[in-house]
């Protein structure tokens, strides 16, 4: 397994937490929504368009984002933009708590420590 399937399967558990993150900075449309994932991960994670839609649909299902119809645009037509809800920023923080006492832990399991019996 290379290293980028090897992220894939790491990130996929936590892509509504991802797409929540960028909702914080701004209420976004789909295709904006991949491409600021490409940019804050520096290009080397590319969330693929079946995963985002999938993701958006279930955290509007959960109330977690909403939905709108922004301005007719003359060119590409109406675009669909998503705004995270205050339970959606509640969701966020209590996810991202929740990772990084996961990467304590983990980073104490994974890493050898020194002084640690080989």
């Amino acid at each position: 397994m290379n290293d980028s399937a090897i992220s894939r399967d790491l990130i996929r558990g936590h892509i509504d937490t991802i797409i929540l993150r960028v909702l914080l900075e701004g209420d976004n449309y789909g295709y904006e929504i991949m491409k600021s994932i490409s940019v804050i991960s520096q290009g080397r994670y590319e969330l693929k368009e079946p995963s985002l839609y999938t993701s958006l649909k279930r955290l509007e299902s959960q109330r977690l984002i909403e939905s709108y119809w922004g301005e007719d645009r003359s060119l590409g037509g109406r675009r669909k933009y998503y705004h995270i809800t205050l339970a959606g920023a509640e969701v966020y923080k209590a996810n991202l708590s929740a990772w990084k006492i996961s990467r304590e832990i983990i980073d104490v399991l994974i890493e050898k420590q020194e002084g640690s019996p080989s």
